[in-house]
């Protein structure tokens, strides 16, 4: 009976703790959008940096059980962890806004008149693609949703380990590996869900995050949810 509670716990925790934490969905949909990754491609982010989330506490607190390590020691490393994430994800956010500001003013079009043989014209263009690195392609195809994983790997799933491992770690093996694997596959389901519901959210309002300020407006969203992180919000 107290296995089945443990194992009920970990489902509500693992859902209610994504649900609440919006860098568990809202970093992956507005990146989504503002690079034009579609569904598909914006879920599949989602599902490795959560797989990468989980398993790095499971990992963590797997070895502190083996070691038997204190659990107060554990919390303290993932709260170093959290806050390790929380700036890592300002810092980025930060630096991809500025970025989205300056792809934004590029954007600008503009005309030119010239003449050619006594003929006149003018052409209208923008400074979108001028000097713009390889990382920063509009297909997205580059080193953001590497540095998103490597951050959401650094992020901890704060319950995971205080609540449920250590518990079940009294009872058995077995139930230590049940909890972590229901913890993940509600934690990754919600944020796939979240993510969709997100996504299709935005497209239904027609919020800012579709204009061309989309880069600045999802630097600006990560930031904010990087600071709600470090504010322990």
């Amino acid at each position: 009976m107290d296995s089945i509670i443990l194992l009920i716990t970990a489902a509500t925790v693992a859902c209610v703790h994504t649900i609440l934490g919006p860098d568990h969905y809202l970093v992956f949909a507005a990146m989504g959008k503002a690079r034009g990754w579609g569904l598909a491609r914006s879920l599949r982010v989602t599902l490795y940096c959560g797989l990468g989330h989980v398993m790095s506490s499971f990992l963590i607190g797997s070895i502190g059980i083996l070691l038997g390590t204190q659990l107060n020691r554990l919390v303290a490393i993932e709260g170093l962890r959290g806050n390790l994430a929380g700036w890592a994800l300002i810092a980025f956010g930060l630096v991809y806004m500025s970025w989205g500001i300056r792809n934004a003013a590029r954007s600008v079009t503009h005309s030119h008149v010239h003449e050619h043989d006594g003929v006149v014209h003018k052409h209208v263009h923008d400074h979108r693609h001028d000097h713009m690195h390889v990382h920063q392609s509009e297909t997205g195809n580059g080193i953001t949703p590497w540095a998103i994983f490597i951050i959401f790997v650094l992020g901890p799933c704060e319950a995971l380990i205080p609540l449920l491992m250590y518990p079940a770690a009294q009872e058995s093996t077995a139930l230590v590996l049940l909890v972590a694997l229901v913890f993940g596959v509600v934690t990754l389901m919600t944020m796939l869900a979240m993510v969709a519901v997100t996504m299709i959210g935005i497209d239904k309002l027609r919020l800012p995050i579709a204009s061309r300020y989309a880069h600045a407006v999802a630097g600006a969203s990560i930031a904010l949810c990087g600071a709600a992180i470090s504010l322990g919000l």
